[in-house]
């Protein structure tokens, strides 16, 4: 096919533009004048948008929120819609997760498989299509958001902007086609503390929305010879990542897990939940944080599907609910802990929430910073589904079956939109994890994918 021979011509073009994007620390970071998500954001906003430039797409920049290549006329328009913000990369790298380095014929760094490299392989299709001069009836947009792994307020503000698409894709989750989204809650749950009593911190985690992999606690405990041997040895009988170190007049615990995307948190090994379970051993604590760490080991433990907690919510058409402990944070007058609950798409809010705060009554902890994305759900009969799977078959000579997920896309944040790529089948998620790589031979795929769906949608 033609189009796919453009692609192939431009491979190595395609390749370097998304180094030199991944190689941009584009972690959110504190607003700057026309930095609404910090400079790094910024920064990788702005090489994106000259990547297309020099394609020669016209581009805006919606004021540092927001930014799109365009090509075609029309009122009506196609968006393909992807995000160039990262979670924080973590630790255990292999190769330096901002080095977009090649390894093997893979793509190694944050933000390769989510979301850089697949944007840009749209962004390339789409470049195909205009070096053909293929007749469309529709104008296309290549989306760029900047915030869509804290909370999407960029699309906020496109939305009172800009007018929403008759149909698109975002390129962000699996092959074939994402036809269900969980609904996602994130929020905090707080209890109010008169003292730690000897355990004088806890902090782990990075975000709600990412399986921790990393908690420290420290105590300030006479007894410092036994306490170090309590974590050796409850490290020994539970195999935990678990150890002690005496710094100054503080024991220091350390507590190391195996990170994971929040939507899929039976992947990781929860750091913080390690604390938990070994914290609740000791007598150190004051009793209001003693009751809470007791409250969470019995309620959590390393469950991930709420069943203990009374919210083991379960459907046919996207699965079990999925429960997050993100993050925590404890001074002497309050403990913090944030989490990530995803129910399935056939229940309300309020089917997880009544049981979740009923659970909570008389033990003093509220709930605080809510923030909720009701499910999405396409029918199996929808031109727009009917389209990308008529595309898929073509080009993979594989059955495009549809997929519910517990992730959160932009298919939530922008209408007619739905999830489309870029994991192929059989291989892995590595999404908020170490050592995320986008394979070459997959990026130039996608590339061919995205190209003959943004043509089946926009001619």
């Amino acid at each position: 096919m033609e189009i796919n021979r453009r692609i192939d011509a431009r491979r190595d073009e395609l390749v370097q533009a998304v180094q030199e994007l991944v190689r941009i620390k584009s972690v959110q970071d504190e607003p700057q004048a026309g930095m609404p998500f910090g400079p790094g954001v910024a920064k990788s906003l702005d090489k994106a948008l000259d990547i297309a430039g020099q394609l020669g797409f016209e581009t805006v920049n919606l004021d540092g929120y927001i930014g799109y290549a365009e090509y075609g006329t029309g009122d009506d328009y196609i968006a393909v819609l992807g995000h160039l913000d990262v979670v924080p990369e973590g630790d255990g790298w292999l190769h330096p997760p901002y080095g977009a380095e090649i390894h093997e014929g893979k793509i190694y760094g944050r933000g390769t498989m989510d979301d850089k490299a697949p944007i840009l392989a749209a962004l390339f299709g789409l470049k195909a299509l205009k070096d053909l001069n293929l007749p469309l009836t529709k104008k296309v947009r290549v989306i760029f958001g900047t915030n869509e792994e804290s909370g999407c307020k960029e699309m906020e503000y496109y939305s009172e902007r800009e007018k929403e698409p008759v149909g698109g894709f975002t390129p962000d989750a699996e092959y074939p086609i994402i036809y269900a989204e969980k609904g996602i809650t994130i929020f905090d749950v707080v209890k109010k503390l008169e003292s730690g009593g000897s355990i004088t911190y806890i902090r782990g985690g990075q975000r709600a929305n990412v399986v921790p992999d990393y908690c420290e606690a420290g105590l300030a405990v006479k007894d410092v010879e036994w306490l170090l041997k309590a974590a050796q040895q409850f490290a020994s009988e539970t195999g935990c990542d678990l150890k002690a170190e005496k710094q100054g007049d503080t024991v220091v615990i350390k507590s190391r897990g195996v990170a994971a995307h929040g939507s899929l948190p039976q992947l990781g090994k929860n750091a913080i939940m390690q604390m938990f379970q070994f914290l609740g051993t000791l007598p150190f604590g004051s009793p209001e944080l003693t009751e809470f760490i007791s409250f969470f080991n019995r309620n959590v433990g390393f469950e991930t599907d709420g069943h203990s907690f009374g919210v083991g919510l379960e459907d046919r058409e996207s699965g079990k609910l999925s429960f997050n402990v993100g993050t925590i944070s404890m001074r002497e007058d309050e403990v913090r802990m944030s989490l990530n609950l995803r129910y399935p798409v056939t229940f309300k809010y309020d089917d997880m929430m009544t049981p979740f705060q009923a659970r909570l009554a008389g033990t003093g902890i509220e709930i605080e910073n809510m923030m909720h994305q009701p499910p999405l759900f396409f029918p199996e009969d929808h031109p727009l589904i009917k389209s990308l799977q008529k595309v898929y078959t073509e080009q993979t000579g594989r059955e495009a079956k549809l997929l519910a997920i517990g992730g959160g896309t932009y298919a939530k944040e922008m209408p007619n939109i739905v999830a489309f790529g870029p994991i192929l089948p059989g291989e892995p998620d590595l999404d908020h994890q170490a050592n995320e790589y986008i394979k070459i031979e997959d990026l130039i795929q996608n590339a061919k994918i995205y190209a003959h769906a943004i043509y089946e949608l926009a001619k």
